[in-house]
């Protein structure tokens, strides 16, 4: 953002300016889908019913869709975590036992959702502050799975009965591989180099109005929506041809609960696929209407946003390729059992 443009956020009236944008909101909401059928089968002229007429239907209904459910629920997440910097974190996490520590840090992942890239600075910092190492990795686990993007994107296309299912399974995977890995004493996989870093003691936390807190949630609501936008029009052209073309038959045999590997199989091809939750759950959306089981829908959403391979790449600066492997194999069990589970409960 250039300077004349964020000099001139800075001018704007803070509180009038955020309730036009919620009145803006709430009628391109309610438009939203009206709007998507008469693009698709009045202005294209495509037949409803159709497999192409589908498919665009689809993606021009789920495209405007998430954007407004990430811009309008992740500003107002961004602002509330405003109030929970990453020192905070690591002071609230330090010197905790490790079954309140490891709850806790899970906890924190949801309201810090720091991106992979984040990973690094905040294992170090973590290390540094005197947080064991069970304990990181339940925040990391935590944080790129069960954040607010994921939670925001299920709640709206599938309802808060989906959304707190899947925050309940994520939270329960991230604390039990930070238990689990706590207890093997891995410590010693970690590059030596961060033991010797001492950093961050000193920080001196800036304390911003609220009306800053409100422009900082805008501006980086807008940086998240602009990375995050390729991946979302990308899986949602995915989810509009499976939605449009794909056979119903061919995804329940493939992915259904008649076969035993769909969970792993659909775990291993999540692992190496670079996308995040906004990019998955369109995907995951035309799956389950397609007729592939939730839990087999969630495994493959965990897989993608906790074991990502770019992720793993970049804690390999600060972790060894054993305790990289001990964390694959702890997180993907427990992500197996999450789909297993929920294909044997969930109907």
């Amino acid at each position: 953002m250039t300077s004349v443009s964020i000099t001139a956020v800075r001018r704007l009236p803070t509180w009038p300016t955020a309730a036009v944008a919620a009145v803006a909101w709430l009628i391109a909401w309610f438009i939203n889908l009206p709007a998507a059928n008469w693009a698709a089968y009045d202005l294209l002229g495509l037949q409803q019913g159709s497999h192409l007429g589908d498919a665009v239907a689809f993606f021009l209904l789920d495209v405007p869709k998430v954007l407004l459910l990430l811009t309008g629920i992740v500003t107002l997440v961004s602002f509330l975590r405003s109030f929970v910097s990453p020192e905070r974190v690591r002071r609230a996490l330090a010197g905790r036992g490790v079954l309140p520590g490891t709850m806790a840090a899970a906890g924190f992942g949801i309201v810090t959702p720091f991106c992979s890239c984040s990973a690094v600075p905040l294992f170090i910092g973590f290390v540094e502050a005197g947080v064991p190492l069970g304990v990181t990795f339940a925040f990391l686990v935590a944080s790129p799975m069960v954040n607010e993007v994921a939670l925001v994107l299920l709640w709206g296309l599938f309802g808060p009965g989906v959304a707190l299912l899947y925050m309940g399974a994520g939270l329960t995977v991230a604390v039990l591989s930070g238990l689990l890995i706590g207890r093997l004493g891995l410590e010693r996989y970690v590059e030596d180099y961060v033991w010797k870093i001492h950093a961050g003691a000193g920080a001196i936390e800036i304390r911003p109005t609220l009306g800053d807190r409100v422009r900082d949630a805008w501006r980086s609501t807008v940086d998240i929506v602009r990375r995050v936008l390729p991946f979302v029009v990308a899986g949602i052209a995915v989810g509009a041809l499976i939605h449009g073309f794909v056979p119903t038959d061919l995804v329940v045999s493939v992915g259904g609960r008649g076969n035993p590997l769909a969970v792993p199989a659909l775990v291993g091809l999540g692992v190496p696929l670079y996308s995040n939750a906004a990019g998955t759950i369109p995907i995951v959306e035309a799956l389950i209407g397609k007729g592939l089981p939730l839990g087999s829908a969630l495994a493959f959403m965990m897989a993608v946003t906790a074991l990502s391979v770019p992720e793993l790449v970049i804690l390999r600066r600060v972790m060894k390729p054993r305790l990289i492997a001990v964390f694959v194999a702890v997180v993907g069990a427990g992500i197996l059992l999450v789909g297993y589970g929920f294909n044997a409960f969930i109907a």
